[in-house]
């Protein structure tokens, strides 16, 4: 069931969340580069999903107010020590899945590399889909199944290393999750061959 899956994904991203930075390190080197874009057009009210240590915050504009949620405590614990002094920022622990924001709230979603890891990720856009203004943005960063040739069958047969080791994914079908959740205007931009992809979401209602 779904609620074990995401207890799970929680006690584990927990235990990790003390040297969560480190094991990162050589990824984020990659990583890094990105996140200014996929912050850059965030405006008025702003959610960020699965804040995770934060790695995003320090490029926000400081004319908007951040919610930052995550589902893992100790994760969240991380990311407000870093950015304790700024006020433009509110931390909250929560499930994507299951948020309890009223409807039509927030004008800019942002979230990177946390589809990956969502037990049912059509759950968790929906409930942006629902949580986020009609016309408002969502920006999604995130690595997805391949569909070359080669790659893509490469991800499935090694996914389960880091599903069962540390609860992420490394073959999610992104693209189709986010159409079959409804959304209609996407802008895809693919990067690092075809694994690293930006989505920009309007979100039509």
């Amino acid at each position: 069931m779904n609620w074990v899956r995401t207890e799970v994904i929680k006690e584990r991203y927990n235990r990790y969340s003390k040297f969560y930075d480190i094991f990162e390190l050589p990824m984020e080197t990659f990583f890094a580069k990105f996140r200014p874009d996929l912050v850059r057009y965030a405006e008025g009210n702003v959610l960020e999903v699965g804040v995770g240590t934060g790695k995003n915050l320090e490029y926000y504009p400081d004319d908007v107010h951040v919610t930052a949620i995550d589902l893992s405590p100790g994760m969240l614990s991380k990311a407000q020590k870093k950015f304790s002094n700024k006020k433009n920022i509110t931390f909250l622990e929560m499930d994507i899945q299951s948020t309890t924001f009223k409807d039509n709230i927030f004008d800019t979603v942002i979230g990177s590399f946390i589809f990956c890891s969502v037990p049912d990720p059509i759950k968790g856009l929906h409930e942006i889909r629902r949580i986020c203004k009609s016309g408002g943005k969502i920006y999604l960063l995130e690595h997805v199944r391949s569909n070359k040739k080669i790659i893509g069958p490469i991800l499935d047969l090694f996914n389960p290393i880091p599903l069962k080791l540390f609860g992420f994914n490394i073959n999610r079908e992104t693209s189709n999750n986010i159409k079959e959740s409804g959304f209609v205007e996407i802008i895809e931009k693919i990067y690092w061959s075809d694994i690293l992809r930006m989505y920009i979401i309007t979100n039509s209602k």
